[in-house]
């Protein structure tokens, strides 16, 4: 079986202005670095579908996605939130990004791959069922578990979150649906602020402090994850790959490095063979240092194609 990648070149033209750090570079360096790693090749390339309204509506507030649907300008910016705007491409972007992973759990449930990993931005795991924040517009993750509930038919989806940012939007989205299991690593206390105090059986939230590097990450991981996925005995895995937990990310404080993103895939991936028949979707959140983005991006990939 081999991995999926999906793409579109729609995920490059969406912008926020000026140096934002959620910017049209980091696909490009993404993509960069399957290349120069000798991984394209080997690679399914597979265009990203535009999700439809209905789609995402299974995860968001349908007036929300009219919202969205309506603000996309013509010209210039709209804003979402402080962090969070729209430029006249950021609609079809948007999605793609949504319609990339919809497009990995057909790919995966039909048995075409046997894993993807979605390069797409905007991320998604900050968008609530009703609010854009955080540099995300559509919860990509959200839509694509709802998917694979409802068009699949599945009875248990896991999303595993390892992004240095709490996923609070998918966690909004899911906190009353048992049929998904949320684990989400996070830097604790940091933006959204969210996540550490949550009690639920199927929510499992993993706050680190300030200045955790690999070991520890790695022992939380192992014991607050996976006790509650072999529970949970997942049918498909979704992945909400952020990167900024990396030392070197510029805009957060834990110290994880290229090592800690291959263990944690290969931890997810055996995870999968066991109880998923190795079904894994991969979509791109967070990572802002350029570098660190594609070298860790491709560790991930490399991962997933070893599987």
């Amino acid at each position: 079986m081999t991995t999926a990648l999906i793409t579109h070149p729609d995920c490059l033209k969406h912008e926020m202005g000026p140096h934002h750090p959620e910017c049209p570079e980091r696909l490009a360096a993404v993509l960069q670095g399957l290349e120069q790693s000798g991984l394209w090749s080997g690679l399914n390339k597979i265009e990203a579908p535009e999700a439809t309204q209905d789609a995402l509506a299974l995860a968001h507030d349908p007036d929300y996605v009219s919202a969205i649907f309506d603000a996309a300008p013509t010209s210039g910016y709209a804003y979402l939130d402080p962090d969070t705007s729209m430029n006249p491409y950021s609609l079809a972007a948007a999605r793609r990004a949504a319609g990339a992973v919809i497009e990995g759990v057909d790919q995966v449930m039909a048995g075409e791959v046997g894993n993807a990993f979605c390069a797409v931005r905007p991320c998604g795991h900050h968008a609530t069922y009703h609010r854009a924040m955080g540099f995300c517009i559509f919860n990509n993750v959200a839509v694509g578990a709802m998917h694979a509930l409802e068009t699949h038919r599945l009875d248990r989806v896991a999303i595993l979150d390892f992004d240095v940012h709490h996923g609070n939007g998918t966690e909004d989205i899911f906190a009353d649906d048992p049929r998904v299991m949320l684990c989400s690593s996070f830097q604790h206390p940091y933006y959204p602020g969210t996540g550490a105090d949550t009690l639920s059986e199927h929510i499992i939230p993993t706050p680190l402090p300030a200045q955790t590097g690999g070991p520890a990450f790695r022992r939380a991981i192992e014991q607050s994850w996976v006790p509650a996925l072999r529970k949970f005995a997942p049918e498909l895995i979704i992945v909400s790959a952020g990167f900024d937990a990396h030392t070197d990310d510029p805009l957060a404080y834990l110290n994880l490095t290229e090592d800690d993103y291959v263990w944690v895939t290969e931890l997810i991936c055996g995870l999968a063979s066991e109880y998923s028949q190795g079904r894994i979707v991969s979509a791109l959140e967070g990572g802002y240092s350029l570098t660190a983005l594609a070298r860790s991006s491709a560790a991930h990939v490399d991962a997933l194609m070893r599987a």
